[in-house]
């Protein structure tokens, strides 16, 4: 009769019942203790999303400071436009050196530095072409220049502040070189071993570039500057940007070098004479 009952009882039960009545008076405890284990913990989904947050206001500060610099470049475009254009002098050229020099120089070095009045040639009014300035400073130019035989040199050099400028006062000087041989110095689609063989193999007559590439020259002797007898800045002229040659801090920096290259002890000698275009 037990086993009967046993079996009966078995029988009875609902499926997923506990195995017998002592487990099923604790199933309500396991039950409870179940659901609380398996609450769900909130994931942590919305803290990864906080970080990017806090780079949303950069580009707004490197908008406003690049607003600025526009601001700025074209106050001091407009300041230059308002300026009356007032021709270069050899003062404007001492200056300027005594000014690069004077953080890196002593009292004594700078008066070296000094260029006496007469190795100054009368300065360009605004109101000439540069032939018409060329002829004013050098009339016995054609003379000069059929005496002149000696190759790696020329006898007047002309600066300015880019190939591009170089060109235009190459057409522009038409007019007074004549037959003369003349010599494009800068860098631009020339290599610098291509212009020292052209100065080894003819005689030049006029050379017309940038300092930077003339430097370069006369490092690796490709130019000698003893025979020169006129160095001229192209000083007045403004680029787009309404900047003079020696407006520009990198074009300033290599003219000053050039001079110290043997230009200003040639013009303190007296057979150099500078002139400022």
């Amino acid at each position: 009769m037990a086993d009967d009952l046993g079996d009966e009882w078995w029988e009875n039960q609902p499926a997923g019942a506990a195995s017998s009545p002592e487990a099923s008076e604790g199933g309500g405890e396991d039950t409870e203790v179940m659901q609380q284990e398996t609450v769900p913990v909130p994931a942590p989904a919305k803290k990864t999303k906080q970080p990017k947050e806090c780079f949303l206001i950069q580009p707004r500060e490197t908008k406003e400071d690049s607003t600025k610099t526009r601001k700025r470049r074209k106050k001091i475009t407009d300041v230059l436009a308002k300026s009356e254009p007032k021709p270069g002098t050899p003062a404007d050229l001492q200056q300027l050196m005594k000014d690069y020099y004077s953080s890196s120089r002593s009292v004594i070095e700078l008066e070296e530095l000094n260029l006496p009045d007469s190795c100054f040639l009368k300065a360009n009014d605004l109101t000439h072409s540069l032939s018409s300035y060329l002829k004013e400073i050098c009339p016995k130019w054609v003379k000069l220049r059929k005496n002149h035989s000696e190759k790696k040199s020329i006898l007047m050099l002309i600066i300015c502040s880019s190939a591009i400028r170089a060109l235009e006062l190459i057409r522009s000087m038409t007019a007074f070189r004549g037959d003369s041989k003349v010599m494009k110095l800068f860098a631009k689609h020339i290599k610098v071993q291509e212009q020292v063989k052209l100065l080894e193999k003819r005689v030049v007559h006029l050379g017309v570039g940038t300092p930077g590439r003339i430097k370069e020259l006369i490092k690796q002797g490709g130019l000698n500057l003893n025979p020169l007898k006129f160095l001229v800045f192209d000083w007045n002229w403004r680029d787009q940007k309404l900047r003079r040659m020696m407006d520009i801090p990198e074009i300033r920096k290599e003219v000053f070098e050039l001079l110290e290259m043997g230009v200003l002890s040639l013009c303190k000698s007296e057979s150099l004479k500078l002139g400022l275009f």
